[in-house]
């Protein structure tokens, strides 16, 4: 492990034996990830502003874990007007949010007809060309910074999203094929395909889009599994260099899910696959876990090399796990300290990205990041921290 501070990368032999690390060695893994961050981050972590708008909750795709999903007239199903985006956004941008999160479900329009119907009316066929309509929309109305999340795509959507996204995301979740068996996380969701999904990551470092992928732990799979899901991230990192974070995330069971006998995540797991990730991927990658999937006890990620938190909304909750809510920024910040860490925001489109001038962003989105970013590539005055910190003086002098 030592030899990852000097720059090697752990192999995969080497990674499944630090699996079974117990009691000082489990130790020793945790403190080399930790420094291993410490020594290319510094003792910052960061954290996206945004606004959460889950265009569509359509989905063709049946994963055993989703409570996002719903289909036409069940309770709950909504496919958001341009106006209804424009609106959330608005509210979020007094808020100092910087990163407009568009999640949505993978292609409804092939099996529903009211999608293709709601599409029809507004001049489109596919989801993905309404989604480009509503990030366009976004950029010139409000100037905030759009993320996209749609699932699996081609070489010419990923192309033309990139035209109005700084930065983009498809979480890998996993190489198993396992789970695509009967019974499996994904039985019948076709678009969780490994090589699918893997050929999407592949188009975009061609396209030199930046982007955020990772992992999904606890639905089924094994260690020798996870492991090679980050060795499959690093090697598409290392041929493109696009991967702008890696995010580790634990599974929760939830009440009316297929999976909702799977126990959750176990946190011990958690802290070992962000320590092996880390020393997997290396120092300079960014690597976060959602402080809201574990409410007690997400400060101890930063014990095993993470330096991000993700996005964090003051505004919109996590449509994705709603049973869930962000940590409020103040918490956020005092979890932080107390762990000896200063929490700073971020743009949805990281500062080694931004630096890289138009390698991985295009001339057109360049304005738009630049009145918001500061000269180390953050936000400028700490967007939502910043306003996070005036609500939180002015309550303080009104108590007084």
């Amino acid at each position: 492990m030592k030899d990852c501070l000097q720059g090697k990368l752990l192999s995969r032999s080497e990674a499944l034996a630090l699996v079974a690390a117990r009691g000082a060695e489990r130790e020793a893994l945790l403190a080399t990830a930790a420094q291993l961050r410490d020594r290319q981050k510094g003792r910052v972590v960061t954290f996206s502003p945004k606004v959460f708008v889950p265009l569509t909750n359509l989905c063709r795709d049946f994963c055993g874990y989703c409570t996002f999903r719903k289909a036409p007239g069940e309770p709950g199903a909504k496919t958001m007007t341009l106006d209804e985006v424009v609106n959330v956004v608005r509210r979020g941008k007094m808020l100092g949010c910087t990163e407009v999160l568009f999640s949505l479900g993978d292609k409804p329009e092939a099996i529903y007809p009211e999608m293709k119907q709601f599409l029809a009316e507004r001049g489109h066929q596919r989801t993905l060309d309404y989604l480009f309509e509503a990030c366009r929309t976004v950029l010139d109305e409000t100037e905030l910074l759009p993320h996209a999340n749609p699932g699996v795509m081609g070489r010419r959507d990923l192309q033309h999203l990139r035209e109005v996204n700084v930065s983009m995301g498809l979480m890998l979740e996993s190489v198993s094929e396992r789970l695509l068996r009967p019974g499996g996380a994904h039985d019948n969701a076709p678009d969780k395909k490994p090589s699918v999904r893997l050929k999407t990551l592949e188009e975009a470092g061609k396209l030199r889009i930046p982007f955020t992928t990772g992992i999904l732990i606890g639905i089924g799979e094994t260690w020798e599994e996870r492991i090679d899901s980050l060795l499959a991230i690093r090697e598409l990192h290392q041929r493109y260099g696009h991967i702008q974070e890696v995010i580790v995330q634990n599974f929760r069971t939830k009440p009316t899910i297929p999976m909702r006998a799977y126990p959750h995540a176990a946190p011990e797991d958690m802290l070992k696959t962000i320590a092996l990730a880390r020393l997997i991927l290396g120092g300079e990658m960014n690597i976060q876990a959602p402080p809201n999937l574990t409410p007690d006890g997400y400060e101890l990620y930063l014990q095993a090399g993470i330096n991000d938190w993700g996005g964090v909304s003051p505004l919109t909750p996590d449509f994705i796990n709603p049973e869930a809510p962000w940590p409020t920024l103040q918490a956020l910040r005092q979890k932080s300290a107390e762990a000896g860490f200063e929490l700073k925001a971020r743009l949805p489109i990281y500062p080694g990205f931004i630096h890289q001038g138009d390698k991985f962003l295009s001339s057109a989105l360049r304005g738009y990041v630049e009145r918001i970013a500061d000269t180390d590539g953050l936000v400028k005055d700490g967007g939502a921290l910043g306003k996070a910190r005036l609500h939180h003086s002015n309550t303080l002098s009104e108590l007084s």
